[in-house]
């Protein structure tokens, strides 16, 4: 350890933070800082750092608490490289040059040489000023969430600065920040911006990950999405950054939620290099069966044991530093199911990460969403994450895609098609799933795309994947994916297959956004974005996976519909009570003949007319909507007074019902027409209409 002049005696060191930390207090001289890391299979740690010369010098970590090795280092200036290695084993090189193993609490990561790939950590000390600015706290049944990738979503954006275009500070940029509001979403969900490395086999095929599902750094903000001028100027420069990028988009009243990867790490399977973890504890970070090998319930070849408090610590630490640091309003966790298994590798709804996520302080309030699923033993957990948490709803997924894709085609085939009530159900809130666990509808996030998988126009264009660019001989990508081409694979110039398709999307959208839950839109699928029928543009860091920002009178037509869906949905939820739909939700359901729906009709596959009324219990209602998922047009009549009032709606006067909204009619030529209760009216085939009532 070092002495300190300054203050007379040797400086104690702490296990505690972990990382490279100044000291602070009595001790403080603002050039030497703690070091910690933990370490229990190592019997001594060195950390090599670079001095305010330039230079690199060495200190062994003296101090040894609950395998965290820990010292005193310095001087050291903030923007210093550094890392660690196993006291007495040989330097595979200079440590500038070398890949020691990374901290992983590192706050940033520096590139040491780009040819060889290695990376070292960066001590790096950042205070922003966030002057007024708050978190927006958007109540969850008000949240509609934008999936998007920071670098794809303005790299061919026209009205942002080409210097600003896929970085951080393009993403805040006032055009984008106005598109954003116009549109009408509450939060954007951002793809993974801690620091990511690709795979080792996407070199060779000129690729390279871009989607970002690789962490090498989970305290660092990724180098490659800031500014070249952030870049040049130092990590304190992208932290800047990045958080100007929350900073701005608070100020607009738009949440910022982060994709995080804490179910394994960039390291990879055994055969792999050491970066970090596994040099430091590759039995202690990582799940190992008895025979040594590495547990894999991710695919990806490694996954982190949280069985291992240390390993529960590292991932809450992480999301706190991120919360109380950039002030991120939630999480999206991949994989989810990887960081709730026990000793035996079973899932469990009450495991320590998830109960010590509900008790922090600094994450209560924040937005945590699991993928709640991976590919161990009964990996599939949708809906068993217990309150605080929502849940990706891939059944909600599913069924919308089997009732206007893989039904619609079936039925042009001359076969049958599903019944409404697995429709209905995912509708009201999928509480066959969420219910059990004493959630409501609000812990269901309803979503047709995401990242993975094809976008909503291709969902409309392909029956197949075309993963061709991906280099893996399009063995890669989901192979069930529940589309319809409509007649023809891929594009068409073919004005019906056009017209059928745009109303299919147009369906998908608004059953999405009428649904009660929280719906997720894709980037892109708002205009009718498509990857040329690539269902996993991970690797395509180009303009396959870039959003298009050039629209023709289709995409025009396609974002039009998702501006009015989304102002129809806050108009039919300010109409209700604040308690809706957690604790006061009904959707009253009709047949075409506007009579309440019998177990029959919810049962027969040739039901495909339901109306069902938006309301909640105790006589409040404010939308009729009406899915007509047949071939042909349906004469309905609306819910008659008498009826309404027999279902508990309160008046026995005729209401009137003005139509707002109908898939058939792209240009709203039919809105503004009104209906009394128990008047007849008439709904395309395949089309989803809305009254206001």
């Amino acid at each position: 350890m070092h002495p300190l002049s300054a203050h007379g005696p040797t400086a104690p060191s702490s296990e505690f933070p972990l990382g490279l930390h100044r000291l602070r207090g009595r001790w403080a001289d603002e050039i030497h800082a703690n070091a910690a890391v933990w370490a229990p299979s190592l019997a001594s740690v060195d950390v090599h750092y670079q001095t305010p010369t330039g230079g690199w010098t060495s200190e062994t970590l003296m101090g040894l608490d609950g395998g965290v090795h820990h010292g005193v280092v310095g001087p050291i200036a903030s923007g210093a490289s550094y890392a660690f290695w196993p006291t007495g084993e040989t330097l595979p090189a200079n440590p500038g040059e070398a890949q020691l193993l990374l901290d992983p609490y590192g706050r940033a990561i520096a590139v040491n040489d780009a040819a060889t790939a290695t990376h070292s950590s960066v001590f790096v000390e950042h205070s922003f000023d966030w002057g007024t600015s708050e978190r927006p706290r958007t109540p969850w049944r008000d949240t509609v969430v934008y999936e998007a990738h920071v670098k794809g979503l303005t790299q061919l954006h026209p009205d942002v600065p080409e210097k600003l275009r896929g970085t951080y500070a393009g993403l805040a940029h006032p055009a984008m920040v106005e598109y954003l509001l116009d549109l009408g979403v509450t939060a954007v969900e951002l793809l993974p911006v801690q620091f990511h490395i690709d795979e080792p086999h996407l070199e060779p095929l000129g690729l390279s990950n871009y989607w970002g599902y690789n962490t090498l750094g989970f305290f660092a903000a990724h180098t490659d999405y800031a500014t070249r001028q952030a870049q040049a100027a130092g990590p304190e420069a992208v932290l800047a950054e990045f958080k100007g990028m929350v900073k701005q988009l608070h100020e607009a009243g738009l949440e910022v939620l982060l994709d995080v990867v804490y179910n394994h790490t960039a390291e990879g399977p055994k055969d792999r290099p050491a970066l970090c973890w596994r040099g430091l504890g590759d039995s202690d970070y990582y799940r190992h069966d008895d025979a040594g090998r590495y547990v894999d319930t991710t695919g990806c070849g490694n996954s982190l044991d949280f069985s291992q408090p240390k390993v529960v610590e590292f991932a809450l630490d992480s999301l706190r530093y991120w919360v109380e640091e950039f002030q991120i309003d939630g999480f999206r966790f991949d994989l989810a199911v990887t960081l709730c298994r026990d000793e035996s590798n079973t899932f469990t709804p009450r495991h320590p990460f998830l109960v010590a996520a509900g008790a922090s302080r600094a994450l209560r309030g924040v937005k945590l969403i699991a993928e709640p699923w991976d590919i161990g033993p009964g990996g599939w957990q949708t809906g068993n994450f217990p309150h605080g948490w929502a849940d990706w709803n891939d059944g909600f997924r599913d069924t919308l895609k089997d009732f206007w894709l893989r039904d619609q085609a079936s039925l042009r085939a001359g076969g049958s098609a599903s019944s409404p009530g697995r429709l209905a159900g995912c509708l009201a809130g999928s509480s066959d799933s969420f219910a059990h666990t004493g959630r409501s509808p609000l812990a269901s996030v309803n979503f047709v795309t995401a990242h993975d998988g094809f976008t909503l126009a291709d969902l409309t264009m392909y029956d197949r994947k075309h993963n061709e660019a991906n280099g893996e001989g399009n063995r890669d990508g989901h192979g069930d994916n529940r589309t319809y081409n409509h007649g023809a694979e891929g594009r068409s110039e073919d004005e019906g297959i056009i017209a059928a398709r745009e109303q299919t999307a147009r369906n998908l959208m608004a059953s999405l956004l009428i649904s009660l839950g929280v719906p997720m839109i894709t980037a892109g699928d708002e205009f009718g974005r498509t990857q040329r029928g690539n269902n996993n543009a991970y690797c395509q860091d180009n303009e396959l996976a870039w959003v298009h920002w050039t629209r023709d009178a289709t995409a025009t037509r396609m974002l039009e519909t998702t501006r009015t869906l989304l102002t129809l949905r806050r108009d039919f939820l300010a109409g209700l009570p604040a308690g809706f739909p957690a604790r006061s939700s009904t959707l009253l359901w009709f047949s075409a003949s506007g009579l309440p729906m019998t177990p029959w009709e919810w049962d027969n596959p040739g039901t495909r007319t339901v109306q069902f009324l938006l309301g909640s219990q105790g006589g409040t209602v404010n939308g009729l909507v009406v899915i007509n998922g047949s071939l042909e047009a349906q004469r309905i009549h609306l819910p008659a007074a008498w009826i309404l009032q027999n279902q508990g709606i309160d008046g026995a006067q005729p209401r009137w019902f003005e139509r707002t909204f109908d898939s058939a009619d792209p240009e709203g030529e039919r809105n503004g027409a009104r209906l009394l209760s128990g008047e007849a009216d008439s709904v395309a085939a395949n089309s989803v209409s809305m009254y206001r009532c």
